[in-house]
């Protein structure tokens, strides 16, 4: 199984931009939350999205991250990276508490 991390920033875009950018993303599989060793998800910053897959490469996640994004009309930055993460900060899915610490292999 390959992680990947994929960050997205639409120029000039508008909440909605990025509210029709999040839910194509979901559609093509891409997540708005990380999964943990601990058992929970946690939230992502804005514009950034997880993608666990067997079949993909980076350049792969990036060219379909890329498509999915031009949907919006928007000029668009996309960076996609592959392996494994560490945080702080992340907000619990489940949780009400202002920090948590994670990370996934």
């Amino acid at each position: 199984m390959a992680y990947f991390m994929t960050r997205i920033e639409l120029h000039s875009a508008t909440p909605d931009d990025y509210t029709t950018l999040h839910a194509a993303m979901e559609a093509a599989g891409f997540s708005r939350t990380v999964p943990a060793a601990d058992g929970k998800h946690y939230h992502l910053p804005s514009g950034m999205y997880f993608l666990d897959s067997y079949a993909d490469t980076a350049a792969t996640v990036r060219d379909r991250a890329n498509a999915v994004a031009a949907a919006t009309g928007k000029i668009r930055e996309v960076l996609v990276t592959q392996g494994t993460s560490a945080w702080i900060g992340l907000m619990a899915v489940q949780a009400t508490s202002a920090s948590s610490r994670g990370y996934f292999r």
